[in-house]
């Protein structure tokens, strides 16, 4: 993150701002200013150059911001840091989000990493990376924006493959995902395919474009059977997770430039951190992460839908260092580690 983009406009100017007029037309006015004043913006995002014309960098960081807005709302240890960094004169640099799919063809959903690839390449995202996470039976997709690389939040979206596990794991898999929906209309992806070839929508199109490409960072299918849960969790906690958060974002990402210290000072505040940081084999990027959030979710059981305690998502931080010794003629180290990514996973395991 570049220093104009940390260094704040006014709050008047930023509800002013196309951006701010394309976030009002979805959500309070409340609503708009939290996210207006809480998260850094490379200034390019801020305004259109074109009158009349929301280019897809836009669309995608107002994506961005909702979607973490969303999870903030689920995690109450995250919304707390991030009060407490903008009562101290910060605010968030929002480095990524993660979220799970499985691949598995009897579902309404184009299967695996697919149901967002058709979203996020039209707002200008690219595959920027595959690492494998053999460990889990998964492998993570990175999308990194083609026009803001190290301002527009990077997507981590984790694929598992359900061939890999037992007969029974799979039956559990086809009878959760095969109730799913598809949240997005041939209107929907009509203005997908318009933004894509043009790299620009209207605000009136883009205001309705955004609700719904919001709503498919959730569950999309029925509340599972608790029985399918349990076998679920027996071999997999991640398809487990995604039992019952569905594409969820799984975390969000505060980019710090000194997570060390950011971690003594939350272990301070007695926050649930992560036991250790990850280090990746480069040593560029260092990560660490609440642990997550319990929540209370719906299971079918034979005496109707009953109530339990589940992991749910949770807030997460990362350090990435430059390429090289010159921060100011090199440029930041964008990539993510297969070992440091299975390492944060297991903070939706039950504690």
């Amino acid at each position: 993150m570049h220093a104009e983009e940390v260094s704040g406009n006014s709050t008047n100017q930023l509800l002013e701002s196309t951006l701010g007029q394309l976030l009002s037309s979805v959500r309070t006015a409340d609503q708009v200013e939290e996210l207006l004043t809480s998260v850094a913006h490379n200034p390019a995002l801020l305004n259109s150059s074109e009158e009349g014309q929301i280019p897809r960098s836009m669309i995608a960081h107002a994506m961005n911001l909702l979607l973490l807005q969303d999870l903030l709302q689920r995690v109450p240890e995250g919304q707390t840091y991030v009060r407490e960094k903008i009562i101290a004169g910060g605010k968030v640099v929002f480095d990524h989000g993660a979220l799970r799919t499985v691949r598995w063809e009897n579902q309404a959903l184009p299967s695996g990493y697919k149901a967002f690839s058709r979203l996020l390449e039209p707002l200008g995202f690219e595959l920027a990376g595959e690492y494998p996470l053999n460990k889990l039976n998964m492998c993570g997709f990175v999308y990194c924006h083609q026009d803001f690389p190290e301002s527009i939040a990077q997507f981590f979206v984790s694929e598992l493959y359900p061939e890999e596990f037992s007969e029974p794991f799979q039956a559990a898999v086809d009878r959760t995902v095969s109730t799913s929906v598809d949240p997005l209309t041939p209107g929907h992806l009509a203005l997908l395919h318009k933004l894509s070839v043009n790299g620009w929508l209207s605000l009136g199109e883009a205001a309705e474009l955004l609700p719904a490409i919001v709503a498919c960072f959730d569950r999309q299918h029925a509340e599972p059977y608790r029985d399918d849960y349990l076998t679920l969790l027996k071999e997999s906690a991640e398809m487990a997770w995604i039992s019952t958060e569905g594409n969820a974002f799984n975390h969000g990402t505060d980019r710090v430039d000194d997570l060390k210290k950011l971690d003594a000072e939350q272990r301070t505040l007695g926050r649930p951190m992560k036991p250790e940081i990850e280090v990746a084999q480069n040593a560029n990027i260092l990560q660490t992460a609440y642990r997550a959030t319990m929540v209370k979710r719906q299971f079918k059981t034979a005496e109707g839908l009953e109530t339990f305690e589940v992991p749910g998502s949770f807030f997460e931080f990362i350090q990435r260092n430059h390429l090289d010794s010159k921060p100011e003629e090199s440029k930041m180290d964008l990539r993510f580690d297969s070992r440091n990514a299975q390492g944060i996973f297991k903070m939706t395991r039950k504690h």
